[in-house]
């Protein structure tokens, strides 16, 4: 583990490896340590270049970095109806090098587990996480083992395998995660991603690489934003979006924070059902019924600790969407140029909402392309093309 430690932010315990806050999971709580907040003063979002490494000494983590041009994404304002009160706009993660948003983490987790000296990184992972921990561990020269299952769109289990790491394929999300926690206590490999009950999140030295977004958000539209919509599982993306805007915030950086936005699936949506109750004991404990949908890479039984306390502190709200919504949304982005992976839709199927709602400028993290899962894809039907002869300019 790098030098700089972690604690626990619901109970300021220390923390020795990356399973989790012990005493809060006595409690049944999965809390995930951080390491402290970086200082940017004195820095300019003006000559901020991107990416997680464009400040190096935000990331807390000793070493060289582990590349591969990750961040800088594009947004892409997407039309509203006329006379609309807002702006919406994607910032579309699916341009990161692996075509996701788990770019940015990957590439810090990488980096911490060379400078702790590991030979092998592990990832549990529904897609994008794989894929990602493949890719900059190739280009880190460390072995990688990623735990999914047969679920796994056929895209994501090529790229993974075609990125050289080992796939240990188990039945369901559940044993996946222990057949991870038994190499990792066994092996001593290094954990890029969660494998603890209840979840606290993924490895929190990765997760400080999604501070970037927040980041890129701010320099590019400084404090105009009122909303920022994260489709989210685990709220590892979600956390650290918010502690990015809390640093620059504390720095003087920008004058606010955007009120955080989860989006979810109706079939599965943990953070929506919590917020839905007053007390912050009973939103810790909320618990629903998982629902498989097409935003495969979303749903979660709980909520995190770590993603309710982004909502939190950010004055954000959580929202929940029917399939029907947020696919008619997938195939409507889709006719504007916005190939998109459904899990992405439900954030912009929320963001469309909350510009209706709220108004303001509202961006939704477009988290991957729709390349990584491309079943089910309804296109246009083919009809004849008259002769080319008839056809004039």
């Amino acid at each position: 583990m790098p030098s700089t430690p972690l604690h626990c932010p619901r109970c300021g315990t220390g923390a020795e490896d990356f399973s989790g806050c012990g005493a809060c999971r006595a409690e049944g709580i999965g809390a995930n340590p951080v390491p402290p907040l970086a200082e940017l003063s004195g820095l300019s979002l003006r000559t901020y270049p991107g990416g997680p490494w464009g400040w190096p000494s935000a990331l807390l983590v000793t070493g060289e970095p582990v590349t591969l041009g990750e961040g800088g994404t594009p947004n892409v304002r997407v039309p509203l109806p006329d006379g609309a009160d807002g702006e919406l706009w994607v910032k579309y993660e699916g341009a990161n090098p692996t075509g996701s948003h788990k770019d940015r983490a990957m590439s810090v987790g990488v980096a911490a587990a060379v400078a702790a000296g590991a030979d092998t990184v592990a990832a549990a992972s529904s897609g994008n996480a794989g894929a990602a921990a493949a890719a900059y561990a190739a280009r880190a020269g460390l072995r990688c083992v990623v735990f999914t299952t047969d679920e796994v769109p056929e895209p994501l289990r090529a790229q993974i395998d075609a990125l050289g790491a080992v796939r240990v394929v188990r039945k369901d999300s559940s044993a996946r995660n222990a057949a991870m926690r038994e190499a990792v206590e066994r092996f001593g490999w290094y954990p890029l991603t969660s494998f603890a009950s209840p979840s606290p999140g993924g490895n929190a030295y990765a997760n400080e690489g999604y501070k970037s977004v927040a980041y890129e958000i701010a320099r590019d539209f400084g404090d105009r934003v009122s909303a920022v919509v994260v489709p989210t599982s685990r709220a590892d993306l979600l956390s650290g979006i918010e502690r990015g805007f809390r640093e620059l915030r504390t720095a003087g950086l920008l004058a606010r924070v955007p009120r955080l936005v989860a989006a979810e699936p109706d079939a599965a949506a943990p953070f929506t059902a919590a917020l839905a109750r007053s007390a912050p004991a009973e939103q810790e404990r909320t618990s629903v019924p998982y629902r498989p949908s097409p935003a495969f890479s979303l749903g979660e039984e709980r909520p995190t600790w770590q993603g309710l306390d982004a909502l939190r502190r950010s004055d954000g709200s959580a929202v929940a969407v029917p399939t029907e919504v947020f696919m008619a949304e997938h195939q409507s982005l889709g006719a504007q140029g916005l190939f998109l992976e459904p899990s992405s839709a439900v954030g912009v199927a929320v963001a469309r909402r909350w510009v209706r709602e709220h108004g303001g400028l509202v961006i939704a993290v477009g988290t991957a392309t729709g390349l990584k899962a491309t079943a089910g894809i309804r296109g246009v039907e083919p009809t004849a093309i008259p002769e080319l002869s008839r056809l004039t300019p």
